[in-house]
């Protein structure tokens, strides 16, 4: 049976593939590149083989590449790091190809591009949820710290595996060799053995791949946030031949990728996680080209009448001649005593796998009445033994589609609390309760020790500084409900109107949930990032001919 993680290139696509690549003999066993290597090569196995080996344990084969199969995940349409080692056997001839070609191939050959991204998908998958590996994170459950490293590794798709020092003898013998004590918790091991110490959201960004630098170019298109928004206008601009560059504060996906299964997103008739949709766009808008850099957040702009020069966390610099924001909402914080004190060790604000797996067997609560709330509760369902969802509201179809209401109403572990508001949390280090009052006044303690919560959402505007006109709310006035005055003051709109998803500043766009008017759906949010691209040519194409 074949397995579709190790296709074989068909003659006619390794004769397209060699226009673009090397051939090389190698008559001993030779390494082509090994783990933590940045910008590695693609190899197309022409005679021989490539065995791909576990850091750790050489001589333990994780696959074998042989004749018209090729080596390779979807990191290197990025600059992330590579995952194993690869070694030829004797009397082997392969095609090399640089990662710039690989791409130039991806994007010239459809069948070829069908191929590669397929396995790439599959192979990423399979390492992510398979394998136990990649970096290793020590550190305490009920550590803040801990959980922000592990948060966004999740939802970035870094391989690694979490140590709970609390429960494993092997973290007492790794404080004693590396000279460590408690206080240094989290601890990040990777491959090589190389230690890090609680580092920086940046640095492991950076030293991961996630996070990039970027060259002294003027871009056609900045994209500000990467949710279904940034993404869809990311993957249409770049596919259309615009130079793109696309950044976001956290991860891909934004609200949309916290949900644990979307079921009523058009063409996935079975459902599909948040993430995974992010993560398979993330991968399409690199396979036309666009670059994408995270964490980066913006913080100052200046236009010198051709371009933007966009000054982003990282000290980095962005000259663009168009901007989308794209950085939507994010949910409340509930107004209940001792929130903060249970951020990250008992309060989330995403449903993941990670998040499941401390959810066995226990009571957990569950905060709003939208589709991510009750994605959330029917997902964690299958883990805790008992879900509230608790709603200050008396209808929970309010918000909600009608199939997330029928399910939860079946799921005989999920109860509704309706009318009801949490108060209070509850514990000592971590939480074990939580206080609840209804409409009439009783209050209730609930052995809660897990409480998500999606209520309330706010636009991401923070960062624009009055650059552009917003409405009462925060949220960024586009085309039609952009002010007469302020309309009447842009030298720009003497001879014209604001495009439909224009903002007050122009050549500045806004799509998806930070805009006023948008409807708050994932397939909405996709077809105003598709669409804002016509109108970025059509500004493009007004400042040549002027």
């Amino acid at each position: 049976m074949n397995d579709s993680r190790f296709p074989e290139l068909s003659s006619k696509q390794i004769q397209n593939l060699s226009k673009l690549g090397v051939e090389e003999h190698f008559n001993e066993p030779t390494r082509i590149f090994s783990l933590g290597d940045y910008q590695y090569d693609f190899f197309v196995v022409l005679k021989g083989k490539i065995l791909v080996t576990d850091a750790g344990d050489h001589s333990n084969i994780i696959a074998e590449h042989t004749k018209g199969q090729f080596s390779g995940d979807s990191g290197m349409l990025s600059n992330r790091r590579a995952l194993f080692n690869a070694t030829t056997t004797s009397d082997t001839n392969l095609l090399r190809i640089t990662p710039e070609n690989l791409k130039t191939a991806i994007s010239t050959y459809s069948d070829i591009s069908d191929v590669l991204l397929n396995a790439f998908l599959l192979r990423d998958e399979t390492v992510l949820k398979d394998f136990e590996g990649g970096i290793k994170v020590f550190g305490k459950s009920d550590s803040n710290n801990t959980y922000t490293i592990r948060d966004f590794m999740e939802k970035n798709h870094i391989w690694h595996t979490f140590v709970d020092v609390e429960k494993s003898e092997v973290s007492l013998e790794l404080l004693e060799q590396f000279n460590l004590d408690t206080t240094d918790f989290p601890i990040l091991i990777d491959s090589d053995g190389r230690v890090a110490v609680n580092p920086s959201i940046k640095n492991l960004a950076k030293y991961t791949g996630v996070l990039m630098d970027f060259e002294d170019e003027i871009f056609d298109v900045l994209v500000i946030g990467a949710g279904p928004a940034g993404l869809a206008a990311s993957v249409y601009a770049a596919s259309e031949g615009l130079s793109v560059v696309t950044i976001d504060c956290n991860a891909p996906g934004g609200q949309a990728g916290k949900s644990s299964k979307i079921e009523n997103y058009l063409g996935f008739p079975t459902g599909i996680s948040g993430g995974d949709l992010a993560n398979k766009a993330y991968i399409q808008a690199q396979k036309f080209g666009c670059k994408i850099s995270i964490p980066h957040k913006a913080e100052k702009f200046e236009y010198n009448g051709d371009y933007y020069l966009v000054t982003v966390s990282n000290s980095n610099i962005i000259k663009t001649r168009t901007i989308v924001a794209a950085t939507g909402a994010k949910y409340q914080r509930l107004p209940a005593k001792n929130l903060s004190k249970f951020d990250g060790i008992g309060v989330y604000y995403s449903a993941t796998g990670m998040h499941a797996a401390q959810c066995k067997d226990s009571d957990i609560g569950v905060v709003g009445g939208g589709n991510s709330a009750g994605q959330a509760a029917l997902f964690l369902s299958d883990f805790a033994s008992k879900v509230y969802i608790i709603l200050r509201g008396d209808d929970l179809g309010a918000k909600m589609s009608d199939y997330l209401v029928q399910r939860i109403i079946a799921c005989e572990n999920i109860e509704v609390l309706l009318n009801t508001s949490v108060t209070e949390l509850k514990g000592n280090t971590q939480l074990e309760s939580l206080l609840i009052k209804s409409k009439n006044g009783k209050e209730e303690e609930k052995n809660i020790t897990n409480l998500f919560t999606f209520i309330g959402a706010k636009p991401s505007t923070d960062w624009l500084n009055n650059l552009v006109e917003t409405d009462e709310k925060g949220f960024i006035c586009t085309g039609n409900s952009i002010s007469s005055e302020s309309i009447a003051n842009s030298e720009a709109f003497k001879n014209r109107l604001p495009y439909n998803f224009e903002t007050s500043t122009c050549g500045f766009f806004a799509v998806g949930d930070v805009r006023k008017g948008s409807v708050k759906r994932v397939a909405s949010a996709v077809g105003e990032g598709s669409v804002v691209v016509s109108e970025i040519h059509s500004y493009l194409s007004l400042r040549r001919d002027n």
